[in-house]
């Protein structure tokens, strides 16, 4: 049987999806953040086309991203009312390390087909948080309606054939959460 080395095995055992909001400071210094986004760039990419890209959102701009969250859900919901267009607002505002995941989707690569780009994509997630793990930082995924919202695409300054597919989350669990059981092995492997 072959060994896995068990650091790496901790780290991936031992991750946990927190939600931005039950993350908070200390996140990731710069040098982490190298180290995070360096992962990203170590996965498969069938032609080389790098169909992904991620934008850190600085506290500066987090009350613009609030704006469009408060937005996004008046739109969807014009029933809404202050204190839920606040909330909407407050989302902007969890964990200290927050970076949108965006899938680039160039037609101009079309020969890779977009489930493969999306495939990079997800791989380039998981190492950066496995990474992050690995550096002692808790992480989570969030997205939501707001994602495909015009007004988060114009923030992002979105390309056409871009698309923001979630929320990176950094930062350290304000309430650490206990391993859950994991599917074994025979529940999702079949054999022809």
């Amino acid at each position: 049987m072959t060994s896995v080395n068990e650091e790496l095995w901790a780290a991936l055992a031992g991750r946990r999806n927190y939600p931005p909001r039950r993350l908070s400071a200390p996140g990731p210094d710069a040098a982490s953040l190298e180290r995070i986004f360096e992962a990203a760039a170590q996965v498969p990419d069938h032609g080389l086309l790098r169909p992904w890209r991620f934008i850190v959102v600085p506290d500066a701009r987090r009350a613009d991203l609030g704006e469009v969250f408060a937005a996004a859900l008046a739109e969807r919901d014009p029933d809404s009312d202050d204190a839920a267009r606040g909330r909407a607002r407050e989302k902007a505002f969890h964990a200290p390390c927050l970076v949108v995941a965006v899938l680039v989707d160039d037609p101009a690569a079309n020969k890779v087909p977009r489930a493969e780009k999306l495939v990079s994509l997800g791989c380039a997630v998981q190492n950066m948080l496995t990474v992050a793990q690995s550096l002692g930082f808790s992480s989570g995924l969030a997205s939501g309606a707001a994602m495909g919202f015009s007004g988060m695409r114009e923030l992002l300054r979105l390309a056409p054939h871009e698309g923001a597919i979630c929320f990176l989350a950094f930062g350290t669990a304000s309430d650490p959460r206990p391993p859950r059981e994991r599917p074994r092995p025979a529940d999702f492997v079949s054999t022809l």
